[in-house]
Formats: structure tokens, C-alpha cells, sequence
């Protein structure tokens, strides 16, 4: 048994305040009855795949996002490969990412035949900066995917500034970014910015993404490649009267997003605005309460103007305070009912990457401090405030009995 040991199992029928024998999962869709008859009276339509749901769906982002366009796909990942297609990257190219990221993005640039260049972040925000990006950029440098992080924005003028001064494409990982503002203006309305709206993001579909775009020929691009390169879907050539024998213009791939799956979201996306500001709240609520906590360090916010939309909660763990580790510091508070996440372990420390990349990983000073302390604590709109102050109370808890 680790160091949690058997006092902590005895302790998780009682818990913190008693509520232990419910589980709080770091995070669930907030779904209403409304956005679940929507899905039953898709399937009943006769019609369930990419139809007028999707472009629904789309008209939706470009309405939030005030993107030009939105390219709704089976998920951000799809969304990503895609763009990577389109933009030519392949073998002997560079693309410059952060190690702290989901491992789709470093998949996808290794499976596509380019190489990935790992860039470190700011250590409180966890997102990378122009400064740091700009000494990464060499000739072979095809393409740039920041991150925006826990729904926090990225500094991205002085980002656009490089892409403009390069000629190197800034493709935007704004898989928690919906309803993420910046400088006055919504993350996906200016360049090219791909979303998820996976089961834990603020929005979901169970499965999906979307890609929003200012460029015309880029986003038709997008929409051709999603459906085997036709250049015209099922629903375009069965609404408008379209031949059913589309040609096929180019290769393309099978990523197009169900109606079954599109209709989930735009009730979600309605009450996008409200259930953010009750995330807001909950997270207020934490960083008061973990200011009083030396074992638990939140992230830092930007300095910058912007608007948060508080996708998920992250705290360090500070070890050095501890006498166990991160892993173990989850556990603990499993053990008291409270469910916890990780994002991200760094992409450069999984097994394949170590093995298979070559690069001086250890000047990612603040990815590997950050990797190694990473929580993700509960955090969604459903929950209620007994609900974060049993949180509070449990990482209390832990941090007292554990202080090294």
C-alpha cells in the first residue's frame, strides 16, 4: 500500500464534511432534457448524418466565434490532420508546438512525416509566448500550433506578428478555448482556430470539433477533404438537387460530424455565456480558498486583456511540500470521493516520444516543472458550492496530513 495508506481508504465512506460516498468526477457535460429530445427527434427524422444539424452547428460558431466560416469535423483531432493535409506539412518539415499538450497534435506532425519542435511555456500561465517561439523558427519550420490553455487566451498579437514577419502559418489549438476572449475579441475570429467539443469541454457533442476560418478557399478546402475530396456531401447533392455521382476533386478523408452528434451542442451553445460564468464563480471560489493552502499553487491568469472561460481547473502541487508525490496526491483525494484529471503530461516525456525524438528536452524548464505537479481538480457548471467547498475541504485534508 503507498503512502496514502489505510487511514486514508477508512476516512472515504465519511469523507470531508460526510460526502464522500458520492463521487465528484473532475468534470460531465451539462446536459438538459431539451438538448436530449433534440437527439431522439434527429433519430426520428430519418436523417441522422451530416445534414442541416451540422450546418446549423456551423452557422452557431461563426455566430459566437465571428469567424467567417466554421468546418464542423468528427473531432479536433480530424480538424487538425486536416489542416495539416491542407497546408502541405509533410516530410522534412518542422512544427513548432508546445510539449504541453494533448499528444493528437504531436501524433498527427509524426504521422504526417514532418517533425515536431517543442517549445516551452510560461510557468504560471502554461502557455507559450512569441519570444519563446521566435528562437524555435528555422528554414524548415513549416507551420506554428500554439495553445490556449484551461480557457485561458493566449497572448496572440505578438504570435500573428511572426506569422506575418515568416510567412509560417499560425493554426491555433483552441480545443478549450470556446468562449475565450482576447484583446476584445472572441479566440476564433481572426486567423484559423481549431475547437473540440469532446465529452469534458464546455461544449460537447460526445465526439467533434470545428475549425473556424477567415479564408474562403481554405475553409472549401476543409469541407472537401472532411468528405472524400467530393465536391459536393450526401446533403448538399440531396437538398439541392445535386448528381449523386460528386467526382471526387482530391483525396479526401471521412471526418464529416453526424447531425445526431451536431443538434447535442446548440442548446449547449446557447447557454454557453451562462454556464461559464457559473465556472467563473467556482473558480473565484477555489484560488480564494487555495491562497491559504502553501502545498497547492493555482495557475497564473494573463496580464493581458481578456476573457477566461474557465474549461478546467488546474492547481500545482508543490512536492517539495509534500512527503508524496502528484500521483499520490490524486489518489488521496480519490480516496475521499474527489475525482481528478491530468493535462497534460508532457508529450516529449511519453514512452514513444523518449525513445523516438531527439532534442535537449531539458531546457523545457517550466514544462517539466509544471508536468510533474499537474491537478486537475472539479470544475463544471453543475456542480453546486457544497460541491467546491467539499473540494476545498478534501485538498485541505490532504495537504495538512501529508506536509512534509
Amino acid at each position: 500500500m503507498s503512502k496514502i495508506g489505510a487511514s486514508a481508504r477508512s476516512q472515504s465512506s465519511a469523507g470531508p464534511e460526510g460526502g464522500a460516498d458520492r463521487f465528484l468526477p473532475f468534470t460531465k457535460p451539462s446536459l438538459e432534457p431539451s438538448d436530449i429530445a433534440a437527439v431522439v427527434e434527429v433519430l426520428q427524422s430519418g436523417w441522422i448524418t451530416s445534414g442541416a444539424k451540422v450546418k446549423q452547428l456551423e452557422k452557431a460558431f461563426t455566430e459566437q466565434t465571428g469567424a467567417k466560416h466554421a468546418v464542423a469535423v468528427t473531432s479536433a483531432t480530424a480538424g487538425m490532420h486536416l489542416v495539416l493535409h491542407a497546408l502541405g506539412v509533410g516530410p522534412g518539415d518542422e512544427v513548432i508546438t508546445p510539449s504541453l499538450t494533448w499528444v493528437s497534435t504531436v501524433n498527427l506532425i509524426c504521422l504526417s512525416g514532418a517533425t515536431p519542435v517543442f517549445v516551452d511555456v510560461d510557468r504560471h500561465t502554461l502557455m507559450t509566448t512569441a519570444a519563446i517561439i521566435e528562437k524555435a523558427i528555422t528554414p524548415k519550420t513549416k507551420m506554428i500550433i500554439p495553445v490556449h490553455y484551461a480557457g485561458a487566451p493566449l497572448d496572440l498579437d505578438p504570435i500573428r506578428a511572426l506569422e506575418r514577419a515568416h510567412g509560417i502559418p499560425v493554426i491555433e489549438d483552441a480545443a478549450h478555448a470556446l468562449g475565450s476572449g482576447y484583446m476584445n475579441e472572441a479566440v476564433g475570429k481572426s486567423g484559423t482556430a481549431i475547437f473540440s467539443l469532446q465529452a469534458i469541454k464546455n461544449v460537447t457533442t460526445a465526439e467533434g470539433g470545428v475549425i473556424c476560418t477567415q479564408d474562403d478557399a481554405f475553409a472549401e478546402r476543409l469541407r472537401r477533404l472532411r468528405f472524400h475530396g467530393l465536391g459536393a456531401d450526401s446533403f448538399d447533392r440531396h437538398t439541392n438537387s445535386r448528381l449523386p455521382n460528386a467526382e471526387v476533386l482530391e483525396p479526401g478523408y471521412k471526418y464529416n460530424l453526424p447531425d445526431m452528434n451536431a443538434c447535442l451542442a446548440l442548446g449547449q451553445l446557447d447557454r454557453l455565456q451562462e454556464n461559464n460564468r457559473k465556472r467563473a464563480a467556482f473558480a473565484k471560489k477555489y484560488r480564494d480558498a487555495f491562497a491559504n493552502i502553501d502545498a497547492i499553487t493555482p495557475l497564473g491568469l494573463p496580464d493581458y486583456p481578456h476573457v477566461h472561460a474557465w474549461h478546467i481547473y488546474i492547481v500545482r502541487v508543490e512536492i517539495d511540500q509534500l512527503s508524496i508525490d502528484r500521483d499520490e496526491f490524486m489518489a488521496a483525494l480519490k480516496e475521499l470521493g474527489i475525482g481528478t484529471g491530468l493535462h497534460f503530461r508532457a508529450a516529449h516525456q511519453h514512452k514513444y516520444y523518449r525513445e523516438s525524438l531527439v532534442g535537449d528536452y531539458a531546457t523545457l524548464t517550466n514544462t517539466n516543472w509544471n508536468s510533474d505537479r499537474l491537478v486537475t481538480i472539479p470544475l463544471f457548471p453543475d456542480m453546486t458550492d457544497a460541491d467546491v467547498d467539499r473540494v476545498i475541504a478534501a485538498v485541505s485534508a490532504v495537504t495538512t496530513k501529508y506536509a512534509a
